[in-house]
């Protein structure tokens, strides 16, 4: 997809308190050139308009450093936050039994607000919320062109690039309703950028590991899914229209603190790290 900088990934950031947007190259980032701005608003702009193969034309050949800015979620404006659940085979607790696969595609929606960046605290929930405070290691597939009434043989081709999401849940108020549960102010992140699909020549393959504190929690491939992301596609473009920026986090693989016993839900000043290979590492501490 882009010829002029190799091992280019798409990020949002701010910088000096001015939110932009461009290519992360081996050398840095390439911010998008002041002219184009109008043009492109934001990232989502550039991925609607279709040009995104050309996106290096519209960016500064000079860089600014990756430790001079606070990174963003790489679409901070997304559409549509969907996410699918119970999609993977989890035993409960993690040394018990899988319960049987799910007869049909589990999905729930999130707002953009509950979603931070790489880097940037994870917002502890107040009260007896904070108690059951636990993370969720995911892939995201960040949509790049509209489509409705998708078949899963054309799915990918709908696809733009990949990321990553710490999917942050509130189990005890998940018993109220999973939208509660799953929608706290800042208590998941997504990031740290988007990895466009020339770079992921197959999905499946794709390896995920969560770690908190340095100790290894989940660990899956991709292939592992109950519903593959084709099928997660296809569903969800059943319901609704996929737009341009639209983000699908497609499941948590086990090892999340409330299925473990001793539960290790987390706690203030935690080190979460969600790593995707050929993706990068997404990286957030819990907040007071």
């Amino acid at each position: 997809m882009f010829m002029k900088w190799k091992t280019m990934k798409l990020v949002s950031f701010s910088n000096n308190g001015q939110e932009s947007f461009g290519v992360l190259s081996n050398s840095g980032i390439h911010p998008l050139l002041k002219k184009f701005k109008k043009d492109f608003p934001d990232l989502k702009a550039v991925i609607g308009s279709q040009k995104i193969e050309n996106f290096e034309t519209f960016c500064d050949n000079n860089t600014i450093p990756l430790s001079k800015v606070s990174l963003l979620p790489p679409i901070p404006n997304p559409g549509k936050i969907i996410c699918a659940g119970m999609n993977y085979r989890k035993p409960y607790p993690v040394d018990g039994v899988a319960p049987p696969d799910p007869g049909n595609i589990v999905i729930f929606g999130r707002h953009s607000e509950t979603l931070v960046g790489d880097g940037t605290d994870l917002e502890r929930p107040r009260g007896e919320a904070a108690d059951t405070f636990d993370f969720e290691g995911e892939i995201v597939a960040v949509i790049g062109k509209s489509g409705r009434f998708i078949s899963t043989g054309e799915a990918l081709q709908y696809v733009v690039g990949y990321s990553i999401m710490n999917e942050g849940s509130v189990r005890g108020w998940m018993k109220h309703s999973v939208h509660a549960g799953k929608n706290f102010h800042a208590s998941g992140s997504w990031g740290p950028w988007i990895t466009t699909v020339d770079e992921i020549d197959d999905f499946s393959s794709l390896e995920l590991e969560t770690h908190v504190n340095g100790q290894l929690m989940q660990s899956a491939l991709a292939e592992e899914m109950i519903f593959s992301l084709p099928e997660l596609i296809s569903y969800i473009s059943n319901l609704l229209p996929l737009n341009p920026g639209d983000i699908i986090a497609t499941g948590s693989p086990d090892g999340t603190g409330g299925s473990r016993n001793p539960t290790a839900f987390l706690n203030s000043g935690d080190c979460v790290e969600v790593s995707v290979d050929r993706i990068g590492t997404l990286k957030n501490h819990v907040g007071p």
